[in-house]
């Protein structure tokens, strides 16, 4: 196989080459595998909790409708990058379009800190539904749920789009190959002969706002369930809200982790090898989605009654 072209330095970048595991090529052999069985995880996942949870009435609720969104918004972060990392391990497909690299910037950026907001709206349900339990249906409503989604929307939507605008008003003369196997906004602006240090700013001030603030009030809404249950006397009552509050803080922790693991890697990037981020990134967008209709789902009783109605339902009518 021939190898790539760089662009000479008077060329006009028109595409990118993702150039994935430079340091370490065998990682592409040994992750394509499991790569793919977490991709078809997640995405078999989501799709049957989307689907029970639009075809079975008695899940037309609240809680449900943001286990919906939460679905959503994994099934496109993964779609967004997944098959293209697996393109580029199996057929090495790595040219990508100007236009396509910056589309799939502004989904990373926008739709990852959506995902935040919408662990931070479920956080505040729990909270609702086991410190204040008589006030829940008059807060929690269809109405609650829907001006949930447009504040997740318009505040992730509008304050991440200055990035991928930024990145792509930069001007790119130079070198075209992102070590990376994604267009991360940093991978990709330092490649311009710009001056990034306003979009590196902007980033950095925004992910911390955002993912932080998010964060910090989920951790405030679990202490406040954890001191309501500790104050509950029946001991069911107790075991049940730990239960599931303990599963949906696992991984909004793990959510957290991972990320607090990829900027302080990145920061050390001396003490660590390159492909660590890179590798941190990949996974990042696919671990989350694979888990969080099995925790969020599958462990909920009723999302569990309503597979097993569509199973039946979907037996007897062969019959």
């Amino acid at each position: 196989m021939l190898p790539y072209r760089n662009i000479s330095f008077s060329t006009e970048v028109s595409e990118f080459l993702l150039n994935c595991f430079v340091r370490s090529p065998s990682w592409q052999l040994w992750l394509s595998l499991p790569l793919s069985l977490l991709f078809l995880l997640a995405m078999g996942a989501n799709s049957t909790l989307l689907i029970t949870i639009w075809l079975e009435a008695s899940l037309h609720e609240p809680m449900y409708y943001l286990l919906s969104l939460l679905s959503l918004l994994d099934m496109v972060l993964c779609l967004t990058v997944i098959p293209r990392v697996l393109a580029i391990f199996w057929f090495d497909l790595r040219p990508i379009s100007f236009s396509a690299c910056f589309l799939q910037m502004f989904i990373m950026n926008s739709f990852l800190p959506m995902e935040s907001c919408t662990f931070l709206v479920m956080a505040y349900d729990r909270y609702v539904a086991i410190c204040k339990p008589l006030h829940y249906p008059s807060i929690i409503t269809d109405q609650f749920v829907t001006r949930a989604l447009v504040f997740i929307l318009a505040r992730n939507t509008f304050l991440t789009a200055p990035i991928p605008i930024l990145s792509a008003r930069l001007h790119y003369c130079g070198k075209n190959i992102i070590e990376n196997c994604i267009c991360a906004n940093l991978s990709v602006s330092k490649l311009s002969c710009g001056n990034i240090t306003l979009s590196k700013i902007y980033q950095l001030i925004l992910a911390w706002t955002l993912l932080g603030s998010d964060l910090i009030l989920i951790f405030l809404s679990y202490i406040f369930i954890l001191q309501a249950v500790l104050r509950l006397h029946t001991k069911g009552a107790a075991a049940k809200a730990l239960s599931t509050c303990g599963s949906h803080f696992i991984l909004i922790l793990f959510f957290s982790t991972i990320l607090l693991v990829f900027v302080f890697t990145h920061l050390a990037k001396k003490k660590v090898s390159p492909d660590i981020p890179v590798l941190l990134n990949v996974l990042h967008h696919v671990i989350p989605a694979a888990l969080n209709p099995i925790v969020y789902g599958v462990r909920t009783q009723e999302i569990k009654q309503g597979i097993w109605k569509l199973l039946r339902k979907g037996s007897d009518s062969r019959r």
